[in-house]
């Protein structure tokens, strides 16, 4: 099995390592806009060869889409005019504009809307590492519109990724991907610009800093490449979180504005049901 990985950063780059380590793949053809990122990625050994898109599609199997959503909606129709046999997919935060865009394509069997729920705050070739997928889950997208034999195959990729799968339907993704993983990202970029904007003294906050604000600010060292297009392709759903998300913060400084600690010790017990869903 060859296998094309379009995007070798974090994500594409730690796919590549794992698809390889755990004989999923022959070989993997890395194609990358930026020649530094395929340079790198071919002599630390992500890939075996970098090469232009077509070409790569062409000696491959598998073709996917490790880029942001923004590139996606330009590369994947590309892809999608050049196959063959090949199954597509892709690793995009947002759906609906993407499926929405060749919705009326010919090859559009061929291809299954896929999204890894995995990552870290780094990027580029560098941040790839093995094991970043196991044991998290990956949401297929609209799969009635995907033939059987794509399907399948991109389960068999993701169960060497050591994932699970879920399906479920474009729209429903972007909203559950809003409220939680979108307003996470916002609201530690938040964070950071309050605290920066609040502390001038650099050093201050590096002395003071806690554990519990270093997980909170982790996810500001995200890649804005990335997370300024996944905002804007989910614009409505990103934006009734954030009112949502307001809304609490305007219940919390009301409470604590009035002195109603009663108030304030129920929000907190209120958010602590959390525990019973994350770990």
């Amino acid at each position: 099995m060859n296998v094309t990985i379009v995007g070798l950063g974090l994500m594409g780059g730690s796919a590549a390592i794992d698809l390889k380590k755990r004989g999923f793949a022959e070989q993997i053809i890395g194609v990358d806009k930026n020649k530094v990122n395929a340079h790198i990625a071919q002599h630390i050994g992500l890939v075996d060869a970098v090469s232009d898109l077509e070409t790569a599609i062409k000696v491959s199997d598998i073709v996917i889409l490790a880029i942001p959503v923004s590139s996606a909606l330009e590369v994947l129709p590309r892809v999608l005019d050049v196959i063959k046999h090949q199954t597509v997919l892709d690793f995009c935060s947002t759906k609906k504009d993407l499926l929405k865009s060749i919705k009326h394509h010919k090859n559009r069997k061929q291809y299954v809307a896929s999204h890894p729920m995995a990552g870290t705050e780094f990027s580029g070739p560098w941040a790839a590492k093995t094991g970043l997928f196991d044991g998290k889950a990956s949401i297929l997208c609209n799969t009635e519109e995907s033939d059987m034999k794509s399907v399948e195959h991109v389960k068999k990729v993701y169960d060497a990724l050591h994932m699970r799968t879920i399906e479920m339907d474009a729209e429903s993704h972007d909203i559950h991907a809003a409220y939680v993983s979108h307003i996470s990202h916002i609201s530690s970029f938040a964070l950071a610009l309050t605290v920066l904007e609040k502390e001038k003294n650099e050093k201050h906050i590096f002395d003071l800093a806690s554990g519990g604000f270093d997980s909170t600010v982790r996810l500001a060292k995200s890649s804005a490449e990335m997370w300024t297009p996944i905002f804007m392709h989910n614009q409505e759903n990103v934006l009734e979180v954030i009112d949502t998300y307001m809304e609490k913060m305007q219940s919390f400084r009301d409470s604590i504005a009035e002195g109603n600690d009663t108030a304030i010790n129920n929000m907190i017990q209120e958010s602590n049901r959390i525990k019973r869903i994350v770990k």
